[in-house]
């Protein structure tokens, strides 16, 4: 089953990652200040991956294909890991599509 993970980064910023179902980091989230604000971002995630215009696809200067989800205000609120090819970085956008939504929260604090 998917899920976010909340934890908490040496620097004392939260953030969150969602793992597919088979465990698999899709989704990173940037560091916040508090954990209200990385719970609103979650909140942020399930309410805009329905939405295949949010997710901006890109390629990185060494060749890998990654994809960052905004938010409706343009705010990044998530970004994938580095894909080999453009299928694999379509087949993450489907897969935060469809994991996010539903996705249970786990907090590793």
């Amino acid at each position: 089953m998917s899920k976010f993970v909340v934890s908490q980064r040496s620097n004392k910023e939260f953030q969150f990652n969602l793992h597919a179902g088979n465990g698999q980091v899709i989704l990173t989230s940037e560091g916040y200040t508090t954990k209200a604000s990385c719970l609103n971002g979650i909140d942020s995630v399930k309410k805009n991956a329905a939405d295949e215009n949010r997710f901006e696809k890109l390629e990185s200067k060494n060749a890998k294909y990654y994809f960052n989800l905004k938010a409706n205000n343009g705010q990044i609120i998530g970004t994938s890991q580095m894909y080999e090819s453009a299928a694999g970085r379509d087949n993450g956008i489907q897969s935060v599509m469809t994991n996010a939504p539903g996705a249970a929260i786990e907090e590793r604090l």
